[in-house]
C-alpha cells in the first residue's frame, strides 16, 4: 500500500500541487467487484483545499488516472455502518449517497480518522460521523498563525517535513559561503561533514573540561539526599501522631453516615405513610353517605355519588410494591370492599324499587291515552332516573354482576309496561282506521267500557268486504269498484294515511328517547355508523346474558356496547314489529290501495332513521316492516295483473273501454299524487311497467276474443285511452309505452277505416282490383279496356250501380254501423268519420286516376264528385 501511495503521489498529485494524506482500497457495494482508491488530499498552496479523490487503474495500461474529485466541504455525512463490530462497509453523503466496501476494516478506520482530523483542522464544519467509534474521533490541536500547511499534522504526514523560514535562511547563508554548493553537491556535502566532525570534537572537549564542576554537583546532591532522609524521619513521626486522629475522624464520619441514613429512611417512611393516609383514608361523611345516604333526594344522590367516587379512588390507588403486605393496608382494603358491596346492594335494591314503582305509575296514566292516538310520555321517568347515571357508571366499573342484574330487571319491567302501552295504542289506531264500532267488529275489534281489545287471530282470518257496495269482488285492477268516484272512499283513504303517519310519528320519538336514555343511564357509548353500513343482527335476549364490555375502550368495545343497546331495545320493544305488521295487514285488507300510502310513509321514516343511525333499533325495525309493506305492495300488483287476465267480456254488448284500462288510469292518477315527493319512487316505476305490460297484453287478448265489437275498434279505443292517460300524467318511466300506445292506436284506426270503407263501394272496389291485377300481369294500361271483363261497357255498368244517392245511403249505413261499434266514453266517432272521409276521397282519386289512364278519351266519370263526397259526410254527421 505504501508503494501505491508513493506512486499516486508522484504520478497524480504532485503535478497538481497536492499532498496525499490517506488512501483506502474500495469497491462499490452490491455491484461487480471493480477496485479503485479513495484518496484524502490537501493542496500545497494557500488557501488550503481539502478533497476526496477517486482514482482507478486505466483499462489500457498499468497506470492510474484521476476519475472523480469531491470537495470535503460538500461532505454531509460519514456513515461507518457499525461502531462496535468490524464492518468494511461505509457511506459518504455528497450530492448523493456513495456506498463503498473497503478491502479491510483497518484501512476504512484510518481513512475515516483522517477525514475527521482534516475536518477539524481546515473546515470546522458540521459533518455528521454516525456509527463511528469514539476512539477514532480524537481532538485535533488547533494550528497557530506561524504554522505552515504541514505543521501540527505530524500524525498524518510522518514521512516528509517541510523546512521552515529560519531553516531556509540558514541554508541559503551556508550555500552563499561555498561557491560550488550548487555545481558540486558532493564536495559541498563533504565539507559539511568535516565541519560537523570538528563541532563534535569541540563538544567532547567541552564536556571533559567540565568534570570538576560535575564532581562538585554530585557532592551537593549527596548532601541534599541526607537532608531528605532527615525530613522523612520527621514526617514518619508526624504520621504516627496523626494516625489516632485519623481513626477518630473515621469513627465520626461513619457515625455521621449512619445518622444521615437514618434520617433518609425516616423521611421515606414518613412519605409512604403520608401517601397511604392521604390516598387510602375515606372521610367519615363519605362512609356515612354510603351506609345511610338518602337515595331518593337530589342532595342525597349527590352525596352518595361523591362518596362512591371517593371510595373508587381509594380502591384504585396505585400501591407501591410491598404496600399490600401491610396489615393496616389489608384491613383498609377489606373495609373498602365491604363498603362497596353494601352500597352496591343498597343502590341495586333502590333502583329496582324505582323501576317497579314506575311501572305502576305509568299504568295509572294509560286510561287517559286509551281514547287518544298518543303514547304516554316517559320523559319525567327518564329525568328522575338520569340522576342516578353516575352511580350506574360506578356500579358498572365496580360490580358488573349487579349492574347486569339491574339491566335485566329494567328490561323486564319496561318491556311489560311498553307492551301494554303499545298494544293499547295500536288498538286505538285500528278502531280509528275501521271507523264506527259496528264496522270495527267486522275486522275483529270491539270496545268495552273504554278498554280496547283486539284479536290478532281474528285479524289474520278476516275476509275484508266493503261497507255497503264499496267493494266489488269482480273488480279487476284496483279491487275497489266505484271507489274512485266516492267521496267517502277518498276520505277514508286520507283518514288512513293520517292515522298511519300518526302511529309512526308517535313511535319514532318514543324509541329514540328510550334509546338515548339507555345510552346515558347505563353508560353505553353510541357509535353512529355511516349510512350504507350493514345493519346489525337483531337477536332477542330472552334469558340471555349481556356481553361484558366495560373494561374495553377501543372500537371493539364501542361495537359491543352498540350491540348491547340494540339487544336492550329489542327486548323492551319486542312487540313493536308484530303490532306494526298486524296494523299493516289490517290496512291492506281494508283497502288494497293502502299499501301505496304505507309504502311512501314507511320509506320516508326508514330513510330518516337511517340518516340518523343506520344500525339503531328503530332503523332496523322499520326496515324489516318496510320489507313487509313492499311485499304487500308487490302482491297487490300481482293480484291486479291476475284479475286482468281473468276478465270476461259480454258477448252481447259492445266492449268499449275495458274496466282494467280505466282502472289503470285511476291507479296511476292516485299513485302519482301519493308518490309525488316520495324517496322510494323506483318501486312504483317497477309496478307501472308490470301493470302496463299486463294492460297491453290483456287488451290484445280481449280484442281477439271480442265477437260483438271488431278487434280494431277494441284496440283503437283502449290504446287511445291509454295514450291519453299517459300523456296527461307525464310518467317518465312509461315514455316508451306511451309511444307504443299511440302507434297501436294509429295503426288500428287506419286498419278499421280501410276495412269499413271497402263495404259501401264493394263492386267498384272489386272491378278496379281486377284492373290493377291485369296491369300487374303485364297488360298495358291503355289496353285494359279491350279485356272482355273490363271493357268500357262493364265499367259503365258498375258505375251506374253507385249513383250519388246510393253512395250517400251506403255512407249513412256505414255511419250507423260505426256508431254502434264505438263507445261513447272515448268519443272517437268524429275522429273515425273524418279519417273515413279522407280515405274515401283518396280511393275516389285513385279510381279516377285509373279511369284516366286505362280508359282514355272514353268520357267515363263517376256519378258523384269530391264536393259531393264532402257534402255527404258533412250532412250525415250533422243529421246524427
Amino acid at each position: 500500500m505504501t508503494a501505491i501511495k508513493h506512486a499516486l503521489q508522484r504520478d497524480i498529485f504532485t503535478p497538481n500541487d497536492e499532498r496525499l494524506l490517506s488512501i483506502v482500497n474500495v469497491c462499490k457495494a452490491g455491484k461487480k467487484k471493480r477496485n479503485c482508491f479513495l484518496c484524502a488530499t490537501v493542496t500545497t498552496e494557500r488557501p488550503v483545499q481539502v478533497n476526496v479523490v477517486k482514482v482507478k487503474k486505466s483499462d489500457k495500461g498499468d497506470f492510474y488516472k484521476r476519475q472523480t474529485a469531491w470537495a470535503l466541504r460538500d461532505l454531509a455525512v460519514v456513515d461507518a455502518k457499525d461502531a462496535i463490530k468490524e464492518n468494511p462497509e461505509f457511506d459518504l453523503h455528497f450530492d448523493k449517497v456513495y456506498k463503498w466496501v473497503a478491502s479491510s476494516t483497518a484501512e476504512k478506520n484510518t481513512f475515516i480518522s483522517c477525514i475527521w482530523k482534516l475536518n477539524q483542522r481546515y473546515l470546522r464544519k458540521k459533518i455528521d460521523f454516525i456509527n463511528v467509534s469514539s476512539q477514532l474521533l480524537e481532538e485535533s490541536v488547533p494550528s497557530g498563525e506561524n504554522q505552515n500547511v504541514a505543521g501540527g499534522d505530524e500524525e498524518v504526514v510522518d514521512e516528509y517535513q517541510e523546512l521552515n523560514a529560519r531553516e531556509e535562511q540558514d541554508i541559503e547563508i551556508m550555500m552563499e559561503g561555498c561557491e560550488y554548493a550548487i555545481s558540486n553537491a558532493e564536495a559541498f556535502a563533504d565539507k559539511l561533514s568535516r565541519e560537523l566532525q570538528v563541532l563534535d570534537g569541540a563538544n567532547i572537549q567541552s564536556i571533559m573540561a567540565s568534570e570538576k564542576q560535575v564532581n562538585i554537583l554530585m557532592k551537593l546532591l549527596d548532601e541534599a539526599l541526607k537532608e531528605v532522609d532527615q525530613i522523612e524521619v520527621k514526617l514518619s513521626s508526624y504520621e504516627e501522631m496523626l494516625q489516632s486522629v485519623k481513626e477518630q475522624m473515621d469513627q465520626i464520619s461513619e457515625s455521621n453516615h449512619l445518622i444521615h441514613l437514618s434520617n433518609t429512611n425516616n423521611v421515606k417512611l414518613l412519605s409512604e405513610i403520608e401517601f397511604l393516609v392521604n390516598h387510602m383514608d375515606l372521610a367519615k361523611g363519605h362512609i356515612k353517605a354510603l351506609q345511610e345516604g338518602d337515595l331518593s333526594s337530589s342532595r342525597g344522590i349527590e352525596a352518595c355519588t361523591n362518596a362512591a367516587d371517593a371510595l373508587l379512588q381509594c380502591m384504585n390507588v396505585a400501591l407501591q410494591p410491598g404496600h399490600d403486605m401491610l396489615h393496616a393496608v389489608q384491613q383498609q382494603q377489606q373495609r373498602f370492599s365491604d363498603l362497596r358491596e353494601q352500597f352496591a346492594r343498597r343502590l341495586a335494591s333502590h333502583l329496582n324499587n324505582v323501576f317497579v314503582q314506575q311501572g305502576h305509575d305509568q299504568s295509572s296514566t294509560l286510561a287517559q291515552h286509551s281514547v287518544e292516538l298518543t303514547l304516554p310520555n316517559h320523559h319525567p321517568f327518564h329525568r328522575d332516573l338520569l340522576r342516578y347515571a353516575k352511580l350506574m357508571e360506578w356500579l358498572k366499573n365496580t360490580d358488573y354482576g349487579k349492574y347486569e342484574g339491574l339491566t335485566k330487571n329494567y328490561m323486564d319491567y319496561l318491556s311489560r309496561l311498553y307492551e301494554r302501552e303499545i298494544k293499547d295504542f295500536f288498538e286505538v289506531a285500528k278502531i280509528k282506521m275501521t271507523g264506527a264500532t259496528k264496522e270495527g267488529k267486522k275486522f275483529g275489534l270491539h270496545g268495552s267500557s273504554g278498554k280496547l281489545t283486539g284479536s290478532t287471530s281474528s285479524l289474520n282470518k278476516l275476509s275484508v268486504q266493503s261497507s255497503g257496495s264499496r267493494r266489488s269482488q269482480s273488480s279487476s285492477l284496483l279491487d275497489m269498484g266505484n271507489m274512485s268516484t266516492s267521496d267517502l272512499d277518498v276520505a277514508d283513504r286520507t283518514k288512513f294515511d293520517k292515522i298511519f303517519e300518526q302511529v309512526l310519528s308517535e313511535l319514532e320519538p318514543l324509541c329514540l328517547s328510550e334509546q338515548d336514555f339507555i345510552s346515558k343511564f347505563f353508560k353505553l357509548q353510541q357509535h353512529l355508523s355511516l349510512p350504507g353500513t350493514a345493519v346489525g343482527d337483531a337477536e332477542e335476549m330472552d334469558g340471555g346474558t349481556l356481553s361484558r364490555s366495560h373494561n374495553a375502550g377501543g372500537p371493539q368495545s364501542i361495537s359491543s356496547e352498540n350491540h348491547m343497546i340494540r339487544q336492550m331495545m329489542i327486548k323492551i320493544f319486542r312487540c313493536v314489529e308484530p303490532e306494526l305488521n298486524n296494523l299493516i295487514a289490517l290496512g291492506d285488507k281494508i283497502d288494497s290501495f293502502n299499501s301505496l300510502y304505507m309504502l311512501v310513509k314507511m320509506s320516508h321514516h326508514v330513510w330518516t332513521a337511517q340518516n340518523v343511525d343506520p344500525t339503531s333499533f328503530l332503523s332496523t325495525t322499520l326496515g324489516n316492516v318496510l320489507v313487509t309493506v313492499k311485499r304487500n305492495f308487490d302482491k297487490c300488483i300481482s293480484n291486479q295483473i291476475k284479475l286482468m287476465e281473468d276478465v270476461k267480456i259480454s258477448k252481447k254488448s259492445k266492449v268499449g273501454i275495458l274496466p282494467f284500462v280505466a282502472e289503470f288510469e285511476e291507479f296511476a292518477a292516485l299513485a302519482e299524487s301519493i308518490f309525488k315527493n316520495a324517496e322510494r319512487r323506483g318501486d312504483l316505476d317497477k309496478a307501472y311497467l308490470k301493470l302496463i305490460r299486463g294492460v297491453f297484453t290483456n287488451v290484445e287478448k280481449v280484442a281477439n276474443e271480442s265477437q260483438k265489437t271488431p278487434r280494431d275498434v277494441v284496440m283503437m279505443e283502449n290504446f287511445h285511452h291509454i295514450f291519453a292517460t299517459l300523456s296527461r300524467l307525464k310518467i317518465s318511466c312509461l315514455e316508451a309505452e306511451k309511444k307504443e300506445a299511440k302507434q297501436k292506436y294509429t295503426d288500428h284506426l287506419q286498419s278499421y277505416v280501410i276495412y269499413s270503407l271497402g263495404q259501401p263501394l264493394e263492386k267498384l272496389n272489386h272491378f278496379f282490383e281486377g284492373v290493377e291485377a291485369r296491369v300487374a300481369q303485364g297488360v298495358r294500361e291503355e289496353e285494359v279496356s279491350y279485356q272482355l271483363a273490363f271493357n268500357k261497357q262493364e265499367l259503365r255498368k258498375v258505375i251506374k250501380e253507385y249513383p250519388g244517392k246510393e253512395v250517400k245511403k251506403g255512407l249513412d249505413n256505414l255511419y250507423k254501423k260505426v256508431d254502434k261499434h264505438l263507445c261513447e266514453e272515448e268519443n272517437l266517432l268524429q275522429v273515425v268519420w273524418h279519417s273515413m272521409q279522407d280515405e274515401f276521397i283518396r280511393q275516389y282519386k285513385h279510381f279516377e286516376g285509373l279511369i284516366a289512364r286505362c280508359y282514355p278519351g272514353s268520357g267515363i266519370t263517376m256519378e258523384f264528385t269530391i264536393q259531393d263526397i264532402l257534402d255527404y259526410f258533412s250532412s250525415i254527421a250533422q243529421s246524427h
